[in-house]
C-alpha cells in the first residue's frame, strides 16, 4: 500500500453501471447495484437505505447520573441496553425529534440540548447517519412507549454506563459512541 500518494476525499473510485430497488417498507429500502470496483473489475453491492435519522439521547442529570433503557432487540435476538433512542424522519426537525424520543422512552423532558455527534452506524452497507444529543437539566415525567415497545428503564451513573460499554453490557454502536464522548466531555 502506497501511503505517500495524495488522496481526493472528493473522488469517488467506484463506478455504478446499473442499479435496482429489491426491497422497500415504511422504514428501509434495499437496491442492488452493479458495479466497477475501485481496480475497475465488475461486482455487486447491496444498500441499504433508512428513511428516518437515528437519534441517540444520553439524558444527564446534575450528579452525572443517566438512563439507559433496555428492551429485547428482534433483528439481534437478543436483550439490549442501550440510550433512548429511535428515529425521526429526514422532513422533520432532528432535535424535536430527539425530544419526543427521550419523552416516549424515559418520560423525562430537558430544558438543555446539545448535538455531540454525527455517526455512520454500518458504513460498507448502509447509508444510515445517527445523532446523539446531550439533554441536561431534566425534568421527570410518565413514558410513552410505541406499542412496539416493552421498555425496562434503568437509572445509573455516567461512570457505571461507560463501564458497562467497556464490559461489553452495551454493545450498540450507538450508544456506545455516545457514552464514550459524553464521558470525555465530562472528565470522566
Amino acid at each position: 500500500m502506497n501511503f505517500e500518494k495524495t488522496y481526493d476525499p472528493n473522488h469517488n473510485p467506484w463506478t455504478t453501471t446499473n442499479s435496482r430497488p429489491v426491497y422497500e417498507n415504511p422504514w428501509i429500502r434495499v437496491r442492488e447495484d452493479q458495479v466497477l470496483n475501485p481496480s475497475g473489475n465488475p461486482g455487486i453491492y447491496g444498500v441499504v437505505s433508512f428513511r428516518n435519522w437515528a437519534l441517540g439521547i444520553i439524558p444527564l442529570d446534575e450528579d452525572n447520573n443517566t438512563w439507559l433503557v433496555g428492551q429485547y432487540r428482534y433483528s439481534l435476538n437478543e436483550w439490549s441496553w442501550e440510550i433512548p433512542m429511535g428515529g425521526g424522519p429526514k422532513e422533520s426537525d432532528i432535535l424535536e425529534s430527539a425530544k419526543r424520543e427521550l419523552k416516549e422512552e424515559t418520560g423525562y423532558t430537558a430544558a438543555r440540548w446539545t448535538n455531540i455527534m454525527r455517526i455512520h452506524t454500518s458504513n460498507s452497507v448502509t447509508d444510515e447517519t445517527g445523532y446523539v444529543y446531550l439533554a441536561e437539566e431534566l425534568t421527570p415525567g410518565e413514558e410513552e412507549p410505541e406499542e412496539t415497545e416493552q421498555l425496562v428503564v434503568k437509572k445509573l451513573s455516567l461512570k457505571e454506563a461507560v463501564a458497562w460499554v467497556m464490559e461489553g453490557k452495551i454493545t450498540d454502536s450507538i450508544s456506545v459512541a455516545g457514552l464514550l464522548k459524553v464521558a470525555r466531555m465530562k472528565g470522566i
